[in-house]
């Protein structure tokens, strides 16, 4: 039986938090628990799941607020590319830019890199990394459904000009999106509505503009 995706938009940035889960073990993972903690804790309990774990497409912090909460209340692991560390290192820091009440960082108890796959009980998660948000943004495939992070949105694409960012390297991993993902895939960002692959390389100017340069090249 095919997973199922709750959303819950958390936080002054809008945030999309996700809950993974297999409904009939009712195992479930969070995917940027970003802020709201107690939010998303209740959606745990009326939907009677049984969290497994919390992995993060990337580090910025209106994406890991919650977790620390998260990992207390259910003593569950974190994972994390180890690439971000440098941006969760500025958590804190971050926080006070912007005015916001931090809170603690949380503990990373898996730092991943080369893997290909991750698995919680019945809830397989195949790995592509994605950097140029940030320099280790992942996104994770799970079935049919993708979180992009904040790597691509509907109409538009991760901004670069924060510490980490790289728009030349956001570009080859937006290429990578569109030669290794299904088309008909239903893509979950970081921030707004759900996409498809298809519909952004059609309607995206971002998309279209470097399938347009690599249709140059090949000409």
């Amino acid at each position: 039986m095919s997973i199922q995706v709750s959303t819950v938009i958390t936080g002054p940035f809008q945030e999309n938090t996700f809950i993974v889960f297999h409904p009939e073990s009712r195992e479930a993972i969070f995917i940027d628990p970003g802020d709201d903690a107690d939010r998303i804790m209740h959606q745990i309990n009326v939907s009677e799941l049984k969290p497994l774990g919390i992995i993060n497409t990337h580090a910025h912090m209106d994406h890991i607020g919650a977790v620390k909460a998260i990992q207390d209340k259910y003593r569950i692991p974190f994972y994390l590319h180890q690439d971000e560390k440098m941006i969760l290192d500025t958590f804190e820091e971050s926080c006070r830019t912007f005015g916001l009440a931090s809170g603690r960082s949380p503990h990373v108890d898996h730092w991943y890199k080369d893997e290909k796959s991750i698995s919680f009980g019945n809830v397989t998660i195949n790995l592509l990394f994605t950097p140029g948000h940030t320099p280790g943004g992942t996104t994770f495939i799970i079935e049919d459904q993708v979180f992009a992070g904040d790597t691509l949105f509907k109409g538009s694409v991760g901004r670069t000009d924060l510490p980490g960012g790289s728009w030349q390297v956001l570009e080859s991993s937006l290429m990578k999106l569109m030669e290794n993902i299904d088309p008909s895939y239903t893509i979950h960002s970081g921030h707004g509505p759900i996409t498809t692959l298809e519909d952004e390389m059609k309607e995206n100017p971002f998309l279209i503009s470097l399938i347009n340069r690599a249709n140059e090249q090949l000409a």
